[in-house]
C-alpha cells in the first residue's frame, strides 16, 4: 500500500511530502525535492528574517509550478518535499555534511547554527525519510505491477552566482547512466532558443542525492532537469515551461524503440568502482 500524507511519521501534523496520483503505466515518476520553503510551526522561521524563506537558499523557485503543470498534462505521478530544504535537505545523502546548512549564500541560519545530532536525527525521522519511503514505495508499487519508472527529478538555479551571469537556460544533470538522459538532453537541445548545459550548471555525480538513491542504486533510468528561475519565477513562465517540458517527454514516451532501453533495471557496480 502507498504511503499517505496523512498516515506518514511527521512532526506536529506537518505532512512532509504530497503526492500527486497519476497512471502509473506511463511509466515516469516525477520528483520535487525543493518544491516549498515552508517550515512546520515550531520550527518558526529557524531564526531567519522572512525575505529570507523567499530566496532560493529556501527552496526551488519556480518548481512546485512546473512540477504540477507536467502533472496537468501528462496525468503522471509527481512525489514533493513539502519542507525547505533549510530544515533538512532531502536531495542529500543522511551522511552529508550539507544536510543541514548552517549557512547557505551568504545567510547564517540562527537555529541550524549549532544543530546537535540528536535534532538532525527528529529532522530525519521526521521529514526526510518520509519523503524518501514515499518514492521507495511508489516504484515498489510500480515494479510490483511490471512497470519499471523513468525518475525525473526537477530543480532550479539562480541566473546569477557569485557576480557572474549564467547562460543556461536550463540544465540536464546524470551521473552513471544515461539511458533517459541521451533522448531528453537531445529532445530539449532541438530547441534553438535555448542553451542546455550538459552537467551544467551543476554536476549529478553526488553520491548519496535523491536520483542516487532511487535511481542508480535501484538500477531505474533517470534524469534531473534544473531551470533557470527567472524563466519560472511567475505563472506565466511556469505554464511556458511546463508546456514545453510535458511535449517532449510525450514524444520521448511514445517513442519505444527510444525509450526501450530505460524499461529495464540496470545493475551497476559499486559508486567506488567508477
Amino acid at each position: 500500500m502507498l504511503t499517505s500524507p496523512l498516515t506518514s511519521p511527521n512532526c506536529n501534523q506537518f505532512a512532509p511530502f504530497t503526492r500527486l496520483e497519476g497512471d502509473i503505466s506511463k511509466g515516469l515518476l516525477v520528483l520535487a525535492d525543493h518544491a516549498r520553503a515552508d517550515l512546520p510551526a515550531s520550527y518558526g522561521s529557524l531564526g531567519l528574517a522572512p525575505e529570507q524563506l523567499k530566496r532560493h537558499i529556501a527552496f526551488d523557485i519556480g518548481i512546485e509550478g512546473v512540477a504540477r503543470g507536467l502533472h496537468q498534462r501528462l496525468n503522471v505521478p509527481v512525489i514533493m518535499a513539502n519542507f525547505s530544504r533549510l530544515l533538512i535537505d532531502p536531495n542529500r545523502g543522511e551522511e552529508d555534511p550539507t544536510l543541514v546548512m548552517r549557512i547557505s549564500d551568504g545567510a547564517l541560519i540562527p537555529e541550524n547554527a549549532y544543530i546537535e545530532q540528536d535534532e538532525v536525527n527528529i529532522r530525519l525521522e521526521g521529514y526526510h525519510r518520509p519523503y524518501h519511503a514515499a518514492i521507495a514505495d511508489h516504484i515498489d508499487h510500480c515494479l510490483a505491477r511490471g512497470i519499471v519508472p523513468i525518475v525525473l527529478s526537477l530543480h532550479s538555479f539562480t541566473h546569477e552566482w557569485r557576480g557572474s551571469i549564467r547562460p543556461w537556460h536550463a540544465g540536464v544533470l546524470w551521473d552513471q547512466d544515461d539511458r533517459f538522459v541521451v533522448p531528453f538532453l537531445s529532445a530539449l537541445s532541438q530547441d534553438r532558443d535555448l542553451v542546455v548545459g550538459n552537467n551544467e550548471p551543476y554536476t549529478g555525480k553526488l553520491k548519496g542525492d535523491c536520483l542516487y538513491r532511487h535511481g542508480t542504486q535501484r538500477g531505474l533510468a533517470h534524469a534531473l532537469l534544473e531551470i533557470r528561475q527567472d524563466l519560472i519565477d511567475n505563472q506565466q513562465g511556469q505554464e511556458a515551461w511546463a508546456e514545453r517540458v510535458s511535449g517532449l517527454l510525450q514524444g520521448l514516451l511514445a517513442d519505444e524503440q527510444l525509450i526501450a532501453p530505460c524499461r529495464a533495471i540496470r545493475h551497476f557496480g559499486s559508486y567506488a568502482d567508477k
